[in-house]
């Protein structure tokens, strides 16, 4: 079966973060967000792949090749110019034209059943099935309100909390078929949630919403990115990492050094090539790319660091992420910040 995974947004609400990694990129658990999604849908039977790029799009290319790595296949799409979601999907949509298949964003970290949705999509004889997700906040999502058969009767685009009619949100994950490509306009920015979904649903197309079990989320926000984060090795989320269990809830990569001096406090996952020295405090809730040295006497907590880093001496960190190859200056105090090379 066939997918799109929608790569091609700027993540503008990951700055700085996204300044120098296009979104997909962006590791969660020491890997790349869209590389968790490709492993999920390939173990739901997804065995070919397309990709429509804008914002960086060598440096996803250059990652994810042709996909023979996971033992799939992979085409791109280069968007000169960003086309929205809907239009993404009609500028390729020729390859979409045998069958049923799946869009979803390249920034969802999920572990969601997608058969199950397939099978209610194929039950229901549906155009569009969108799988929801209860939320708190349902204001900064597409809401959908569904009948008792599952048919979509509302869809508001992120409503005022006060008029939201369901905290049942649009997780960006839609199997289609093929006949949805005659509706959406050529060669036009066009988007599911705003421009698309309102109109199958006031013209009465059999537009359907499926409750999925498992976890979502979506990163696009710096909040989202470091809450993924710690649901993620908390085990909230059925991912797979590389690294080996060196002692309880503490993951390491191979050639990692902790002195014995140091204390760890599970769940801690850093990658290959990490030095803790004496006096360090780490954990809970601490992911450390490759590469990462944390010198004397830092004390670490509930913060993501990316590859090739250097903590100096004396350093406090809480709930703070540190961008790839940044050098911390001994004797700083941050919480709640990002750090990241200009």
């Amino acid at each position: 079966m066939k997918a799109m995974i929608l790569a091609a947004g700027g993540g503008t609400r990951l700055q700085p973060l996204t300044f120098t990694l296009p979104k997909p990129l962006v590791p969660i658990m020491n890997r790349p967000v869209m590389e968790h999604i490709l492993e999920h849908l390939i173990k739901n039977d997804f065995d070919e792949f397309f990709i429509n790029l804008n914002y960086m799009p060598e440096s996803i290319t250059g990652y994810f090749g042709n996909g023979s790595r996971w033992n799939t296949k992979i085409t791109y799409s280069l968007e000169d110019r960003p086309l929205g979601t809907a239009g993404g999907l009609k500028n390729i949509g020729h390859h979409f034209k045998d069958g049923t298949f799946l869009v979803i964003g390249g920034d969802d970290l999920t572990d969601v059943d997608i058969k199950s949705v397939i099978d209610f999509h194929k039950k229901n004889n549906a155009i569009a099935t969108i799988a929801l997700y209860p939320v708190e906040n349902p204001s900064l999502f597409g809401v959908v309100k569904t009948d008792d058969t599952g048919r979509i009767v509302r869809f508001q685009e992120k409503p005022k909390p006060e008029e939201a009619v369901s905290n049942l949100v649009n997780t960006g994950i839609y199997v289609l078929e093929p006949e949805i490509l005659d509706l959406i306009p050529e060669g036009e920015f066009y988007d599911f949630g705003k421009q698309l979904f309102p109109y199958l649903q006031e013209k009465g197309y059999p537009f359907y919403g499926f409750r999925v079990e498992g976890y979502w989320r979506d990163i696009g926000s710096l909040e989202d990115y470091r809450v993924s984060q710690f649901d993620a090795i908390e085990g909230k989320v059925n991912l797979v990492h590389h690294g080996k269990e060196i002692m309880p809830e503490v993951w390491g990569g191979e050639n990692c050094f902790i002195h014995p001096d140091a204390v760890v406090i599970p769940p801690v996952l850093m990658g290959a090539g990490c030095v803790i020295e004496p006096g360090v405090s780490l954990g809970h809730n601490v992911i450390l790319g490759n590469n990462c040295i944390i010198k004397k006497n830092s004390n670490i907590k509930k913060t993501l660091v990316w590859n090739d880093v250097i903590i100096g001496e004396n350093n406090i960190l809480l709930d703070s992420v540190v961008g790839a190859s940044y050098r911390l200056e001994p004797g700083g105090s941050y919480c709640s910040e990002v750090l990241h090379r200009e």
